[in-house]
């Protein structure tokens, strides 16, 4: 089979960049659909946006809590690619395949930890003030 230099693929144009988005959503299709935890954490999203207006927190709030669900999302993305990348290489169990899965699954996990404690640092001062 011929190779192709990477230079003649990447040509740029109006096609490749509409095709880059649709691409894109069809991975956070792909996630939606068949990754459990996406869903925990749209739900913990939906949470946040209700707890932020219902609290009328400041713009630089906002800004950390849009920040930090982007990170938890985003990570959670990488680790299904990592998942399904080590899924294609190997069906086998393998202890290094599984420190790779385990491993990305762990920064989805700081990254969700992370975020929790950013949510009680806006969240319980104003739910405190109810009381």
């Amino acid at each position: 089979m011929a190779t192709v230099s990477r230079d003649k693929i990447k040509i740029r144009g109006k096609k490749r960049l509409i095709n880059s988005f649709k691409y894109a959503f069809q991975g956070l299709k792909y996630a939606f659909i068949y990754e459990q935890n996406i869903l925990v954490h749209f739900l913990a999203t939906v949470l946040a946006i209700i707890f932020g207006i219902t609290f009328k927190i400041s713009e630089a709030e906002w800004l950390v809590i849009f920040l930090i669900i982007g990170l938890v999302i985003a990570t959670e993305l990488i680790n299904t690619s990592i998942e399904a990348t080590i899924d294609l290489i190997t069906d086998e169990i393998n202890p290094i395949a599984k420190i790779a899965k385990d491993t990305a699954a762990a920064a989805v996990l700081v990254f969700g930890i992370t975020a929790l404690i950013i949510a009680a640092i806006i969240f319980v001062p104003k739910i405190l003030l109810l009381f």
